[in-house]
Formats: structure tokens, C-alpha cells, sequence
């Protein structure tokens, strides 16, 4: 049983260093994020637990992607799910459609 609370907390200590790692900078809240690393390697599970109420981020994170000179990528325009929600092929449907007749 103790075997499976070490595994626990390690597991958890893990989750919270790789979780201040991945931050950004500038989304860490309170202290410096160099700071944050510093408090959940040296106090272990108490530093995890404390990145979680007091450091993490609030909210959704922002995309990461960024183009080279700076920009973000547009975001791409949604496929049709299907070929009845193509306006492309339904005008090419009624189209085969009438040619039939």
C-alpha cells in the first residue's frame, strides 16, 4: 500500500514539474516561473500542491503556435461534415439532376 502512495505522489510531482516547465513566462501567477520550478523540485508535493492553487494559470491556455516572423496562423475554414452541407455539390446535384431530366 505505501509502495502505491509513493508511486501517487511521485506521479503527482511529476504532472506539477513538467505542468511549470510547459508554462509560459508570462502565465505563471505570483512568483517567477524559474521560482515556481524551484519551489516544487525543493518541497516536493507540498510545491506541487502549491503550483496548483498559486502559480497555474487561470483558464484555457492560448494556442502556441507562431509563425517565424511573429504571427500566428489563421485559423483554417471548417470542411463540410458531409456531402449535403457542400454547397458545392448540392448546385452540382440539382445540376446532374436537371441534365437527367
Amino acid at each position: 500500500m505505501s509502495v502505491l502512495l509513493g508511486l501517487a505522489l511521485l506521479a503527482f510531482w511529476l504532472y506539477c514539474l513538467f505542468d511549470v516547465i510547459t508554462t509560459p513566462d508570462e502565465e505563471a501567477r505570483n512568483l517567477p516561473k524559474i521560482l515556481w520550478v524551484l519551489v516544487v523540485v525543493l518541497t516536493f508535493s507540498v510545491g506541487g500542491l502549491f503550483w496548483l492553487l498559486l502559480g497555474r494559470p487561470l483558464g484555457p491556455r492560448a494556442p502556441r503556435a507562431v509563425f517565424r516572423d511573429g504571427t500566428a496562423p489563421k485559423p483554417r475554414p471548417e470542411a463540410p461534415k458531409g456531402p449535403d452541407d457542400d454547397p458545392d455539390f448540392l448546385k452540382d446535384l440539382d445540376r446532374r439532376l436537371r441534365d437527367e431530366d
